[in-house]
């Protein structure tokens, strides 16, 4: 069957179906980003480090080691589970 030989609008329905394909996608990132923490507001403070005591407010930068505490905590508790649930499956 050749494509010159179809029903005029047919192209339409291509665009219905690659514009569902973009929401999918849309939706399935959000949500894969929501599950990993990817939402995060103040990820910004961890770029910073004791050489930018000078360059940051007092605040900011005792804000930037509470972050940078809380992170690494956070980190210990992922690679628990992660090392637990891999020794479920041993």
């Amino acid at each position: 069957m050749n494509v010159d030989q179809w029903a005029d609008g047919w192209t339409i329905y291509i665009w219905l179906i690659a514009g569902a394909l973009i929401i999918a996608a849309a939706i399935y990132g959000i949500r894969w980003a929501k599950k990993n923490e990817q939402f995060d507001e103040d990820i910004k403070y961890l770029v910073f480090d004791e050489n930018d005591r000078d360059k940051m407010s007092p605040e900011d930068f005792k804000k930037s080691r509470e972050v940078l505490e809380q992170q690494m905590k956070r980190r210990e508790e992922v690679l628990a589970e992660k090392r637990s649930q891999q020794e479920g499956r041993k």
